[in-house]
């Protein structure tokens, strides 16, 4: 076969054969050539929004009837950048300007919640395409042969999985939906919904920043993301609610103090018998806590940050608002003397004896900066339990 200059080829009969059809790495970009872009992450962006750039942000702000001021709040809050008047947008950000600012118009949002749903939602799932890009199609996209980039494989990759995880992220979206409109549905009432009675714990690696300097970057991301996963099947598995994870560090809360108790203990153990993992110190404190974008903030999350910070390796402290709620729960005995007289008054009885999950044993009063002085407990289990 002969090749012309055309790339075209001519058989041993004389038919002449038509170059290949260009694949999706070969073919010219306009909106790259104008852009000065590199084509194939422009296909790339093409093939995950399913739509080509078309506008300015004036004529998609005009195109979605909305004002050019509340179109680039949308798009800050949301989590990009600026991008002048460049023709970067597409149908879908007309139409999700649209959907937000008709939420507002029918009176469903204001402006500043229309805005806070822009902001939380696109923080949520920054951080989720961050994860999945750093951690999944990483490992998925290694060249299986030799000569081919990376970009060839991902391609690919991104229009099989695409559907099934866009899918699988509307699924578990909705499962956490249900659940937190359960827990506002089972609120008291009206201040419960933003103010509320909860238990908060942070669980903190010990001596983490030494061990950034003596392990290599693969290493401590590998055991970052084991404690975090470890901590999140804990947390989820005793029925808390993971708030977030702060590389070292992980804050989770429950609607009660046993919960919150259980999980605290079940981290320290579980913790201590893998012993690729540092020792570990957990924090937790009891009171009201104010909720804002998944998010807690108080005196009850700084009180519970302080325990942290002074416990003991592999301890829990709690603070007393804490100890008492596991007292008055019948979770924990005031005193060893208390749980004595408890079980004999049951003997005499002939009654079964109380069932306490946890002990508690006060530690020293001390001041601690901002909250004054407190006097956290040690918690830990009674007689064995688990």
């Amino acid at each position: 076969m002969t090749v012309d200059d055309t790339g075209s080829g001519a058989d041993a009969d004389g038919r002449v054969n038509p170059p290949p059809a260009p694949g999706p790495f070969d073919q010219e970009d306009p909106q790259a050539a104008d852009s000065g872009e590199d084509p194939l992450t422009l296909r790339l962006e093409t093939l995950i929004l399913g739509a080509e750039r078309r506008y300015t942000p004036f004529q998609a702000a005009r195109s979605a009837g909305v004002s050019m001021e509340l179109a680039s709040r949308f798009w800050r809050a949301m989590g990009f950048a600026d991008i002048g008047q460049a023709k970067a947008l597409t149908e879908a950000d007309v139409l999700a300007l649209r959907r937000l600012a008709g939420l507002v118009e029918a009176g469903l949002l204001s402006e500043a919640m229309a805005v806070q749903v822009a902001r939380s939602t696109g923080q949520t799932t920054a951080r989720l395409a961050e994860w999945q890009i750093d951690s999944f199609l990483e490992g998925l996209t290694e060249p299986p042969e030799p000569g081919m980039t990376r970009t060839e494989v991902t391609y690919p990759l991104v229009e099989l999985l695409l559907p099934e995880l866009e899918e699988f992220l509307v699924y578990v979206w909705r499962r956490q939906l249900a659940a937190a409109t359960g827990r506002v549905v089972q609120a008291g009432d009206d201040e419960e919904m933003v103010d509320r009675r909860l238990a908060v714990a942070f669980a903190d690696l010990v001596g983490f920043t030494r061990l950034t300097r003596r392990m290599e970057e693969e290493e401590l991301g590998e055991l970052v993301e084991a404690f975090e996963t470890t901590a999140a099947d804990l947390v989820a598995a005793r029925g808390g609610r993971l708030i977030k994870t702060l590389g070292d560090e992980v804050l989770y809360a429950a609607d009660d103090a046993g919960t919150a108790a259980e999980i605290a203990l079940r981290l320290i153990e579980t913790m201590a018998n893998d012993e690729t993992m540092p020792e570990l110190r957990v924090g937790m404190a009891f009171g009201t806590v104010t909720t804002r974008m998944g998010d807690v903030f108080g005196t009850t999350v700084n009180l519970a940050s302080r325990l942290t910070s002074i416990a003991p390796r592999d301890a829990v402290l709690v603070d007393s608002a804490c100890a008492e709620e596991l007292i008055r729960a019948g979770e924990a005995p005031a005193s060893e003397a208390e749980a004595a007289e408890a079980a004999a008054t049951a003997e005499k009885e002939g009654e079964e004896p109380p069932a306490y999950r946890f002990a508690l044993q006060p530690m020293w009063q001390r001041p601690v900066r901002g909250l004054g002085v407190v006097e956290p407990w040690l918690l830990t289990r009674r007689n064995g339990e688990s």
